[in-house]
């Protein structure tokens, strides 16, 4: 969707809006981390990402990459920078032809800073002068395909010596634009009196203030100096004092971003871009801070983040087995034909791709994981890990970065079930016709209400498994799955079709059953999480009591899945454990 249909909606609503900016990372490790802040970052209900090209296009792969995954994975709408920096046309036709391809559908045209090891910009061969001629180039060849932003400069260019040629050039060039998003400022009089003056030049166009909030002071310091930015004196005579404290900096700066926003929100300013630098905490607080609270059909239209891939516009039904790992099951389907929708039936591909196609890893170096995990050498070691990050005291597992909002309400009934050795990886609540606007389990559309069972997912050893087996017998509202790594599967499920764990009553529509538990699909994800098994043995040394630990857990354990379907019996499924 074109960001500009997105802003009319909400200044038809009349409510903010908020958007966020990234940039490539330089290594894999700084890439996948990205995309698991960015997916977490969805539930700000930014109304659109943008991420940066680089200069010269050297980082033009992985940008389209980013934009991409964003697009497809997280469900974010997307915008990608394209500049004019060493840029020959044949690369530009290149950049703008897989965008399309990807259904990215927004650009933020620039003519980008000199590149690497320059301090003169030149045009190239073949390539653009001024970003206005990559905006028409851009209309030429796409006509109004794509929605393109340009950028504004309410201190002016710091290479243009005539201010006001460089107003003119700014007038001409957003007359042929959709939207406009400034560099960033410290001093809302002078951005609010040049937006006065580009609306009096004719301009009609929505303009975003640029948001940085100062996140170190040095960095602060030769941000500012070099694109020749306004510091007002009090905000350097706030900095001065703490300057080498970074804590007290960066409460500083989610003040001043809080008092900038409330002063530009009183003008009339309705939407706000910030640039992250890749960085959550601050924009989270600020957001908090100025009480503003994406709506609910906005911030999580599913349980899950809806992809905006266009094959998969309409998909509505996913395994929870993938709950945490979003990007491997997008990746492991995005050859099937067609995406349930409605329901999980026959639409679908019988095939899940083969994890060789894909690569299961970490998400941490071995050096950082061993300062997470440390070097376990018994099993009781292994149950305090996992009980610990239930407890919130632990960054991360292999198979999760974070608890779900939702499971924050069961965490210590889940620590409970890991410190007796059942290893959860994925787990939700049970829920009975909460409204649907509810902060921490409501979905979808408003004035409706949700449900969902009881689910927990965990490793299991042989011996501890038969005896909760014998178990679960006593109750008929359970259903269960459990499978070794060498595929041996045990169920008391008697029909092939999936179970619907959780589902949605909204006003006008059918009921909407996104999350479902199904054989065939547990039969797919088992090999991912055995497989994550095995990297974290890999950390160690090869016969190493952490290595022959982990693997011999991998290798003899049984994953297991278990669902109360009765979803008004709260606390049933934990009583199994006891």
């Amino acid at each position: 969707m074109k960001i500009t249909k997105k802003i009319e909606k909400a200044i038809a609503e009349d409510r903010c809006f908020w958007s966020f900016e990234y940039f490539p990372p330089k290594t894999e490790t700084g890439v996948i981390n990205l995309f698991d802040r960015m997916e977490r970052m969805y539930t700000l209900g930014p109304e659109f990402v943008d991420v940066t090209w680089g200069a010269g296009g050297a980082q033009s792969e992985l940008t389209l990459q980013i934009c991409t995954t964003a697009q497809s994975v997280a469900g974010l709408e997307t915008c990608m920078h394209l500049t004019c920096t060493n840029m020959p046309r044949e690369k530009i036709d290149w950049a703008l032809k897989n965008a399309k391809e990807a259904g990215i559908q927004n650009i933020l045209a620039l003519r980008g800073d000199p590149p690497h090891g320059h301090s003169d910009w030149k045009k190239i061969d073949t390539g653009f002068a001024y970003a206005i001629d990559l905006v028409k180039y851009i209309r030429e060849q796409y006509g109004d395909y794509f929605c393109i932003g340009v950028a504004g400069y309410p201190e002016n260019h710091i290479e243009n010596p005539d201010p006001e040629a460089d107003f003119r050039h700014f007038v001409e060039k957003a007359k042929l634009a959709d939207y406009c998003v400034t560099q960033l400022f410290y001093d809302c009089d002078l951005y609010l009196e040049w937006v006065n003056r580009v609306r009096a030049a004719g301009v009609t166009i929505p303009i975003l203030p640029g948001i940085m909030p100062i996140q170190m002071y040095g960095g602060f310091k030769r941000m500012t100096t070099l694109s020749k930015t306004h510091v007002p004196p009090e905000v350097d005579a706030a900095l001065e004092p703490i300057k080498d404290d970074d804590k007290a900096v960066k409460e500083y700066g989610v003040k001043l971003a809080i008092e900038m926003c409330n002063k530009l929100r009183a003008a009339g300013q309705k939407g706000f871009h910030f640039y992250c630098m890749n960085l959550e905490k601050s924009v989270r607080l600020i957001l908090e801070g100025l009480g503003f609270v994406a709506p609910i059909e906005v911030a999580k239209p599913l349980p899950w983040n809806p992809s905006l891939a266009k094959n998969r516009e309409k998909e509505s039904v996913r395994p929870i087995f993938w709950r945490n790992r979003t990007r491997s099951y997008v990746l492991r389907t995005e050859s099937w034909d067609d995406y349930p929708n409605g329901r999980w039936g026959d639409s679908r591909s019988p095939a899940y791709g083969d994890l060789d196609g894909y690569g299961v890893s970490l998400k941490f170096t071995p050096e950082e994981a061993i300062k997470v995990w440390g070097a376990p050498k018994s099993l009781p070691e292994i149950y305090r890990l996992f009980a610990e990050f239930c407890k919130g005291n632990l960054a991360a597992l292999p198979w999760s970065d974070n608890m779900a909002p939702e499971s924050e309400t069961i965490k210590n009934p889940l620590a409970d079930v890991n410190s007796k050795g059942f290893l959860t990886i994925n787990s939700q609540p049970a829920v009975d016709g909460v409204i649907s606007s509810d902060p921490k389990y409501g979905w979808g559309p408003k004035n409706g209400f949700v449900y969902q069972k009881a689910y927990i997912e965990f490793f299991v050893s042989p011996e501890a498994l038969d005896k909760l087996i014998k178990k679960l017998g006593a109750n008929p509202y359970i259903t269960y799955y459990a499978v070794n790594k060498q595929g041996d599967l045990k169920t008391n499920v008697q029909a092939e079709g999936p179970n619907a764990v959780t589902w949605g009553v909204f006003p006008g529509q059918e009921i909407v059953q996104p999350t479902v538990v199904d054989g065939t699909s547990f039969m797919a994800w088992k090999d991912e999480a055995f497989e994550l098994w095995n990297q974290w043995a890999r950390i160690y040394p090869a016969n190493s009591e952490s290595t022959k630990l982990i693997q011999g857990i991998s290798d003899t354990w049984f994953l297991m899945n278990v669902v109360n379907n009765n979803y008004r019996d709260a606390q049933a499924i934990f009583e199994l454990f006891n």
